[in-house]
Parts: structure tokens; C-alpha cells; sequence
């Protein structure tokens, strides 16, 4: 990963806690994004792009603990690499949501049970009634370009659901949840336009 030279782990620490924008935006947001682009990719987070992802994490380091009113970050020791230390907060955080989800849902498996939409929002997707140009319309009205890009590989392109999620690097869990919030979006666009 490239590093926001010439600042070392503790002098980008005290950059962030002491919220200097350049700094901040630099070495979260541009040196960290692959780290932090696999990980919103490979877990479970309630988040709808990746840069949500990222101030969410943000946010969730410079937050003072109510035990001690001390930010994570401010805690960071130097017994691994901040970029580590990173990732190891992300991913612990990711499975909190996860494990959160479980038990509100009440469902260990939810990532497979969840791709299915309930009631009125349910919808067999069948694009090839509407003309491509129809198509392309509602696609870029979709303000989630991932979500019209899965929607364009899984029905437009015909993709399994497996290959769909190789494609966008996502697991399966990840998959189904963002499957379901894509159609839900499509569902909206689609109702708006008059095509449902």
C-alpha cells in the first residue's frame, strides 16, 4: 500500500485525532481505500458503498468511549502497523454488525434467506419486456451504480448469482443482501417511471 509520506503511524494518528482534513482525507479515503474496499467486499456491513463504509469507520475510531472518554484511535499503540490496526477494526466491526443482525433478525442464515423479497416488493425480474433504451434509462437512475451494475450483469447479461458476486468481488452473504437492496432500488425507479 502506498504510504501518505513522509508521516509515520503515530504522527498520521495524531493528524486524525487533531481532525486535519488533508491528512485525514488522504491516508482514509486514498491510501487506505483498497483495504478498506476488500473488507466492505468480503464482510457483511449495512453500508451501500464503500465510502460509507469508510466514514463509518471513521467515525467509529475518533468517537470517545463512554467507559473512559477516550477515542479507539487514541488508544492506538504502536504494536502493529495503523494500516493494520485498521483492518483489524473494520473487520471486528463488520462482524459486530453481523452478529447484531442475527440477533435482531433471529436468523443465523440470513444471507440466503434475505435475498428473497417480502410481499409487495417481490419482483421476478423480466427486463426484456421493456425496450434497451427504456433499460438503459432506469439503470442510470439508479443512484447506487453498483446496484444497476448487479442488476445489468444478473438480467441483463444473464450472470448466475455466483458469477455476479465473483464479478463484483463480493461473498454470497454480501451478495444476497446487496441483490435485495438492488432490486429494491430498481422496484422504486421502475414504480417511478410508470414501467411497474
Amino acid at each position: 500500500m502506498v504510504r501518505y509520506a513522509p508521516y509515520s503511524d503515530q504522527e498520521i494518528v495524531q493528524a486524525i485525532l487533531n481532525r486535519d482534513k488533508e491528512i485525514t482525507f488522504n491516508y482514509l479515503y486514498k491510501d487506505c481505500y483498497p483495504l478498506f474496499k476488500a473488507i466492505f467486499n468480503k464482510y457483511y456491513t449495512d453500508c451501500n458503498e464503500c465510502i460509507e463504509f469508510i466514514n463509518e469507520i471513521y467515525v467509529l475510531i475518533i468517537t470517545p468511549k463512554k467507559e473512559n472518554n477516550r477515542s479507539p484511535l487514541s488508544d492506538f499503540g504502536l504494536r502493529c502497523t495503523l494500516t493494520m490496526w485498521l483492518k483489524l477494526v473494520a473487520e471486528n466491526h463488520c462482524r459486530h454488525l453481523y452478529k447484531k443482525r442475527i440477533e435482531t433478525s433471529g436468523e443465523e442464515n440470513f444471507g440466503i434467506d434475505d435475498r428473497l423479497l417480502s410481499g409487495s416488493d417481490s419482483l421476478d425480474i423480466d427486463l426484456t419486456s421493456i425496450n434497451a433504451m427504456d433499460v438503459e434509462t432506469v439503470l442510470s437512475q439508479m443512484h447506487h451504480r453498483r446496484y444497476s451494475q448487479l442488476i445489468r450483469l444478473r438480467y441483463l447479461e444473464g450472470k448466475t448469482n455466483e458469477e455476479t458476486a465473483e464479478i463484483l468481488e463480493m461473498t454470497m452473504a454480501n451478495y444476497y443482501n446487496k441483490h435485495k437492496l438492488a432490486k429494491k432500488q430498481l422496484i422504486n425507479v421502475l414504480r417511478k417511471e410508470g414501467l411497474l
